[in-house]
């Protein structure tokens, strides 16, 4: 199934794509795609219902990121071989972890605002996991029947706030808007080899990202794993998975965001985003 979510910032409803392309209300079965609706008991309710049943969304709405009320929004750093190399940076021994601000979560296709006193922001084409059932300890085996499915993440990071004003990553991952995730949650079921998968970014029409999930150092299911031995998974949390190469920090010279600039991303079989990037305001 591909799931989202339609209608105005902090109003959305749950919807499903049916197989022409029409969107399909879900809210008078479920109140949202978030928390627990997104089991896998739940997904199995809603994939037993006929699509034409379900009444048909009027109008072109603006598509809301696919899942609400993350509470927890963990990302994986320098997770795929290519692009370590670029950055110079050595090949991870463990997966490394960071968590973006769960508030900072927008809709696939909403304005990206450059942070105040920003020099250095950057784009990242990736591919995000839905938990579902979740867990602690959860076996590399049984991980993937943990996820509810996956979508496109474009985590956006500043570079400063990142790596030259101490601390941690989260400085430069969590700023207002840097978490466009959509358009649709795609359930696990769909995607017949999610460490295949054709990954793409472009800046105002110039391709400079384009890779393939079968770099990835840890695959997805080995992240589920990983990630559950030190927190809780619950349903709704997003893990977000890394990046190809091609991002702006790794060009020579780097090159970043000022405010002006269309992104536009995608991964094979999820869906694609567009997003204006604006200078900050107040």
């Amino acid at each position: 199934m591909k799931l989202l979510r339609y209608g105005a910032l902090g109003q959305e409803k749950p919807a499903l794509l049916d197989s022409k392309g029409v969107l399909r209300d879900l809210s008078g079965t479920i109140p949202d795609l978030a928390g627990k609706t997104l089991t896998s008991a739940s997904l199995a309710k809603i994939k037993a219902l006929a699509p034409e049943s379900l009444p048909a969304v009027q109008g072109s709405p603006r598509i809301g990121a696919c899942v609400g009320d993350v509470r927890n929004f963990i990302a994986v750093g320098l997770n795929f071989a290519d692009h370590a190399a670029e950055t110079g940076a050595a090949i991870p021994k463990e997966p490394i972890l960071f968590n973006k601000a769960p508030n900072c979560i927008v809709g696939p296709n909403d304005d990206v605002m450059i942070p105040k006193n920003s020099v250095k922001t950057d784009w990242e084409v990736e591919l995000a996991i839905v938990i579902g059932d979740g867990g602690s300890y959860i076996a590399e085996k049984d991980a993937m029947a943990a996820i509810a499915g996956f979508c496109v993440c474009n985590d956006v990071s500043e570079r400063e706030f990142q790596t030259e004003r101490g601390g941690q990553w989260a400085k430069g991952k969590g700023c207002p808007t840097f978490g466009p995730l959509g358009p649709w949650l795609v359930t696990a079921d769909e995607i017949a080899d999610v460490q295949n998968l054709a990954m793409w970014l472009e800046v105002d029409g110039e391709r400079v990202q384009n890779g393939s999930t079968k770099t990835m150092i840890f695959g997805a299911a080995y992240l589920v794993h990983y990630i559950s031995q030190f927190m809780r998974l619950d349903p709704g949390d997003v893990i977000t998975t890394g990046t190809p190469p091609g991002v702006g920090l790794g060009f020579k010279p780097p090159r970043f965001l000022r405010g002006g600039e269309v992104i536009t991303l995608g991964i094979e079989g999820l869906g694609t985003q567009k997003q204006n990037f604006v200078p900050f305001s107040a």
